[in-house]
């Protein structure tokens, strides 16, 4: 497989997976029908800095520890499952009653808050580690430096996913000018919430 082959079929295989729904969509989704399309941006960006973390993280092999120990992976990924489950239970008991302020949002977080939401988000989530060391090395060419190829796959695979989420949370402010009722807003917090719970419950439960 020549250098341009992998990264056509790498492109090919991240912007599938990218514009697949999940939990980062469903994060900017909300954020821009919710607090605005800047904020939106500011969580699609954070996504894709956890992203890339992993991506740093396997290309100097570090990612493969998550692989090798079970007591390494189930700590994070209990952390990142109590995250979730109380990011979700913010969002279910304490929804959006107006546009001021997000569901379950610290008052002092600030816009910040919604970047490190979306970073933690990733970086809690120890699969990610895990499937980035199990699918990147798969479209390494055997001529290269495994190290600094994984890290372009990883900016090509973030640079990808931030396209996407960005434009999510552009069309969903858009959106939002929609969906801005209250009852709306705290239906679609609380809706968010589940995801977040059921995605909490999905990763603490699972084992490996």
């Amino acid at each position: 497989m020549t250098i341009s082959q992998s990264l056509l079929s790498f492109a090919l295989t991240a912007f599938v997976m990218a514009i697949t729904p999940g939990l980062d969509t469903a994060l900017v989704l909300r954020t821009a029908t919710t607090a605005g399309r800047e904020k939106a941006v500011l969580a699609a960006l954070g996504v894709v800095c956890g992203c890339l973390a992993w991506g740093v993280a396997v290309a100097t092999g570090l990612g493969a520890l998550l692989a090798a120990s079970r007591p390494a992976f189930d700590a994070i990924r209990i952390t990142g499952a109590a995250y979730l489950l109380w990011a979700g239970g913010r969002m279910l008991l304490f929804p959006r009653r107006d546009g001021s302020q997000p569901a379950g949002a610290v008052p002092d977080g600030g816009r910040h808050g919604y970047f490190l939401r979306g970073m933690l988000q990733n970086l809690l989530n120890p699969k990610v580690g895990v499937f980035y060391i199990s699918f990147l090395p798969q479209f390494v060419p055997g001529n290269v430096q495994a190290g600094p190829y994984l890290f372009l796959l990883s900016g090509l695979q973030a640079a990808l996913s931030c396209g996407w989420l960005v434009l999510v949370a552009f069309t969903g402010h858009s959106l939002g000018r929609l969906l801005r009722r209250a009852s709306i807003m705290r239906a679609m917090d609380r809706l968010t919430g589940c995801v977040f719970i059921g995605f909490g419950l999905r990763l603490g439960l699972s084992r490996g």
